[in-house]
């Protein structure tokens, strides 16, 4: 909720504030399972859209959704607004919403070409080895210097099946690659296939810009992605995030210092990200969170202890919400401990001992202030959002969905000419030469037998005896030279089939 051009979060011994102009240094929404991390989420995100700032979040939960709904009142409600002393200043409101969804069931497809995804996070989705990483990274090469467009599955299969078939013809300038390597990114890509990756490949692309608009009144689009199906496979999920990450770190410009963000993304789930990621991995993402920051990009990670990331991305986090955790056990209880250290201490209480006795809805929070420095840690209620809570009837979603101006643009696939289509018509052209070929040899050798014909009736010899063999001999090796064309091109086009 907003308050004198400022975000209203909590009220503890006094109202708590997170700053526009800060919001930019990224943040941190964390604490166990049920204890209002996703309340906390939903009251940023009206509070960013109500500023003018866009939204991009993950539904994991199917939670999220009631944000094109105003909130429904209750006694809990009301008990609460009193207690935190909201008063007039709070009301139900909708949020400008658009749903969004890689299997185009739950809102608009989001898809993105082979090509704009790249050989290092598309490695990572089909879990190669280094080795067979380097060759996918010399298929793209390959591709990008012949003008194979790659915008699909079927076209990325075409190009390493064509890369395998000419392995030899490349090996002198892109190096050599075994047919067992192309062999296993074969077998990946049908394993990506066959999981439901295909549908997130194709066009028409994801304009990362839709996501950075306002509505007729100003406010940001809250972009609302459902990640139900697509958390259930954390490597497909991880990887279309930092996709998102990296499009937004590429395609927007340098800003400097805002007034507020250009557009705030929730990484929810943030431990899948970094459970077993290779350092490479990890250090790129270090990279994007130092940088994009100028470009206007706020990052807020959602997980349930601050030891699930790695400590240079958790350097990286000012703004921080931290709701209750549990200490059951001594990894549990170092966890609170670190997450406790990384507070500025509150002389009224002892951070380490206020993180275990939290209640839902409660939480330890730290802003920065406005010189940028971190805010004494004060223990304080999250407020209400002001949207509806949980879910949203189907008929709701469709409403949405139907009326968005985006409908239109991301409703029609498109499949253009690109790798596959080239390599196809390539292969055909091949094939009809090699057929034009085979016809001219028959038809050669054709000519040749009727001349030997014409010529063995002009011997003298017995004429019945000449006569019949001539025309044997004859008919047999024009019917065998004609099976031979006709054969050699059924095989070869049925093996094109």
């Amino acid at each position: 909720m907003l308050y004198d051009n400022k975000i209203w979060m909590a009220v503890g011994d006094r109202p708590v504030y997170l700053l526009p102009h800060q919001a930019n240094r990224h943040g941190l929404i964390a604490g166990a399972s049920g204890t209002g991390k996703t309340i906390t989420l939903k009251v940023m995100a009206e509070s960013f859209s109500s500023l003018g700032v866009p939204v991009f979040l993950a539904d994991i939960k199917s939670d999220l959704a009631g944000m094109c709904m105003p909130g429904e009142d209750s006694e809990s409600m009301q008990k609460r607004i009193t207690k935190l002393g909201l008063g007039e200043h709070f009301s139900y409101t909708t949020f400008p919403t658009r749903f969004w969804d890689i299997w185009g069931e739950f809102g608009h497809p989001v898809k993105t070409t082979v090509t704009d995804m790249g050989p290092y996070l598309l490695a990572r989705l089909l879990d190669l080895t280094e080795v067979q990483s380097d060759a996918l990274q010399m298929i793209f090469r390959i591709a990008d210097e012949q003008g194979m467009l790659l915008l699909d599955l079927k076209d990325l299969r075409a190009m390493v099946r064509y890369v395998g078939e000419n392995r030899k013809a490349f090996a002198n300038e892109y190096g050599s690659v075994a047919p067992q390597t192309i062999g296993a990114l074969q077998r990946s890509l049908l394993t990506l296939e066959d999981s439901g990756g295909d549908l997130f490949f194709g066009e028409p692309a994801l304009d990362i810009f839709d996501w950075i608009r306002t509505d007729s009144t100003g406010r940001g689009y809250i972009n609302i992605l459902h990640s139900v199906k697509l958390a259930q496979n954390p490597t497909l999920y991880t990887t279309f995030m930092l996709w998102m990450l990296s499009e937004l770190y590429e395609r927007m410009p340098e800003a400097g210092d805002l007034e507020k963000p250009r557009i705030v993304f929730f990484f929810d789930e943030a431990h899948m990200l970094f459970t077993d990621a290779p350092k490479a991995l990890l250090q790129k993402v270090e990279q994007i969170i130092k940088l994009i920051r100028s470009k206007g990009v706020g990052i807020y990670f959602i997980s349930q202890s601050p030891s699930d990331l790695p400590d240079p991305v958790l350097a990286q986090l000012s703004n921080r919400v931290q709701h209750a955790l549990r200490a059951y056990t001594p990894a549990e209880q170092k966890a609170v401990r670190t997450a406790a250290d990384t507070f500025r201490p509150n002389p009224n209480f002892a951070t380490k001992d206020v993180i275990t006795e939290l209640s839902t809805g409660e939480a330890l929070v730290s802003f920065l202030d406005e010189s940028g420095a971190p805010s004494v840690v004060e223990r304080a209620w999250i407020l209400p959002p002001q949207s509806k809570m949980g879910t949203i009837p189907d008929d709701m979603r469709k409403k949405v969905i139907d009326n968005s101006d985006l409908f239109i643009k991301y409703s029609q696939q498109m499949d253009r000419e690109s790798a596959y289509e080239l390599l196809v018509k390539d292969e055909e052209a091949k094939l009809a030469a090699i057929e034009k070929a085979e016809a001219e040899k028959a038809a050669a050798k054709e000519a040749e037998e009727k001349n030997k014909a014409a010529k063995a009736t002009t011997q003298k010899v017995t004429k019945v005896v000449t006569k019949a063999v001539s025309r044997t001999a004859n008919s047999a090796l024009s019917a065998i030279g004609r099976e031979i064309g006709r054969s050699i091109i059924r095989g070869i086009f049925g093996s094109s089939k």
